[in-house]
This record gives C-alpha cells, sequence and structure tokens, in this order.
C-alpha cells in the first residue's frame, strides 16, 4: 500500500515538475527567451491544439470545394447532373418502349401477315361506318374540280353531311395499277406503276405513325388518318416525313421507288386498312 502510494506520488510529481524552456544567442549566450512548462501542460497543450486541427480539417472537407480533391468524394453539381440524367434515361426509355410496342403492333400489317375475315368489306353496323358504292363514282362536275385541286398540288378532305360518307380519299399516285388487291393471295393492296421519282401524296390529313427501312418492302411510310383508317405506302425510293409529323391532304410524303426484296420494278405498292380490316383501296380511291 505504502508502495502505491509512493508511485503515485512520483507520478504526480513527474506531471507537475516544472520544466524552463529557454532561447539563447548562440554568439553572446544572451536569453532571448524562456518558458516554464510541466508535463502535464504540454499534454493538455498538446491536446488542445490536436482537436483544433481535427475541427479545422473537418471544417474545410465539409463547407469547401478541397473534398472533390478527396478520394471517394465528388461534386455536389455532378451529383446534381447525374441524377437529372438519370431521371431524363428513365423517361425516354418509357418512351422508346410505347414507340417498340406500337410498332410491333404494326409488323403484320407491314409483313402483309394479317388476314381479314371480311375480305374487302367493311359494312359493320356496330360503330362502324357503311359504305355505299354509288356514292364513290364521280360526277362531270367533280371531276373538273377534282383536276383543279390537283393541278394546285392539293387534295382537302370533303365531308358530306347528308350521307354517311365521312371522309373522302383522293389517289395518292396516278399511273396503271399492275396487280390488283386480292386477298386470297394475301395481296392486300394495289401496286400502281409509276416512273421513278414521281411524288407520293397523302390520300388524306393524316399524322406519319411510321417512316422507315424494311428489308422485304424496302422504304415504308404509314399514316394514320381520321374514322381509324390507315394507309401504307412502300417500296419508295425515299421519305420525306419523319414520324410523328402531321401531314395535309395531297401532301408530297414520299417518290416512287424499287427498294425492297419483293419489288418488282418502279411502283408504289398502296395499302388501306380500317379497324383492323384490309380494305380494297379501288372501293375508295380513282386511280385514273
Amino acid at each position: 500500500m505504502d508502495n502505491k502510494a509512493k508511485n503515485k506520488g512520483k507520478l504526480k510529481q513527474k506531471l507537475t515538475d516544472k520544466y524552463r524552456l529557454v532561447v539563447l544567442n548562440e554568439d553572446t549566450f544572451e536569453e532571448r527567451f524562456s518558458l516554464k512548462l510541466s508535463r502535464l501542460n504540454v499534454f493538455v497543450l498538446g491536446g488542445v491544439l490536436s482537436f483544433l486541427l481535427i475541427l479545422v480539417t473537418t471544417f474545410f472537407i465539409t463547407f469547401t470545394p478541397i473534398k472533390e480533391y478527396i478520394p471517394g468524394y465528388s461534386s455536389t453539381e455532378l451529383k446534381i447532373k447525374a441524377a437529372k440524367l438519370a431521371i431524363q434515361t428513365d423517361s425516354l426509355k418509357k418512351k422508346l418502349d410505347i414507340i417498340t410496342d406500337y410498332t410491333k403492333g404494326l409488323q403484320p400489317i407491314l409483313n402483309g401477315e394479317i388476314e381479314p375475315e371480311f375480305g374487302d368489306s367493311i359494312d359493320i353496323t356496330t360503330d362502324k361506318i357503311i359504305i355505299n358504292d354509288s356514292l364513290l363514282y364521280a360526277t362531270k362536275e367533280d371531276s373538273i374540280f377534282r383536276e383543279k385541286i390537283e393541278s394546285q398540288d392539293r387534295f382537302p378532305i370533303q365531308t358530306n353531311a347528308e350521307t354517311n360518307v365521312k371522309i373522302v380519299f383522293f389517289s395518292p399516285l396516278s399511273g396503271t395499277i399492275s396487280q390488283e388487291f386480292d386477298p386470297r393471295t394475301k395481296h392486300f393492296a394495289v401496286d400502281i406503276v409509276a416512273k421513278n421519282n414521281t411524288p407520293v401524296k397523302a390520300i388524306a390529313d393524316g399524322t406519319v405513325i411510321f417512316s422507315g427501312w424494311n428489308t422485304e418492302t424496302g422504304y415504308v411510310i404509314i399514316l394514320k388518318h381520321a374514322q381509324d383508317y390507315i394507309s401504307v405506302y412502300k417500296h419508295n425510293g425515299n421519305l420525306l416525313k419523319q414520324q410523328g409529323d402531321f401531314v395535309k391532304s395531297g401532301e408530297v410524303i414520299a417518290s416512287v421507288g424499287s427498294t425492297g426484296e419483293l419489288t418488282t420494278g418502279p411502283h408504289l405498292h398502296f395499302e388501306l386498312w380500317s379497324g383492323g380490316y384490309a380494305v380494297n383501296p379501288t372501293n375508295l380511291i380513282d386511280f385514273k
């Protein structure tokens, strides 16, 4: 017990013993500076200085751009940009998925895989358009008016409120029909022969829902019109409209060509669809 008390007393004495730190002039040995310290003072002073150094370092790392130079840290501006880009990428991915699904739905039409149940008839009474063939033959006055409009290179939609016809289509191209509409051979279109680079026009006001290349049918453009009509133009030489564009009736959308593996020469392969069923274009359009 006495030894422990003696050791504790010695330790206390060592910590509290005063030491003098003197700075002398080397030549004259004149005292310039002196400081009395104890070991306890040195420990306390060293602890305080260490705490202050840690505090200052933490402040600089937290509130100044110097932290960007430390491995593992990134700038706030970079994080904000990365977050915005991630949101935009997710939005674009969703839009791309929608467009991809819509395009896949049109592939049966482009490849001619859809076989209509009712041939070229669209005489369906449940929320469908009833076409009266007698109304499709133009009178002499109508022919003169059509020639006048064709000379202006515009083809507006006409609406006859007194009949059941809600929309009238005009020819996308004047030429000779080389192959007729024939559902039995799954040729749901008419082929119109014309010279290369002849303008191909929209049959009515509509929106471009597809504009691109297909291995079998070359350059293809598809328009969606009122009353759920869809017009398809294949084997074009080039396309003048892009997906999402709105076109007016008679507006030039492409030119005649001979693209694709299934082409037999310069011509337009033209299809007309209504409610998922193929329609004989010659029943609605005069190609002469």
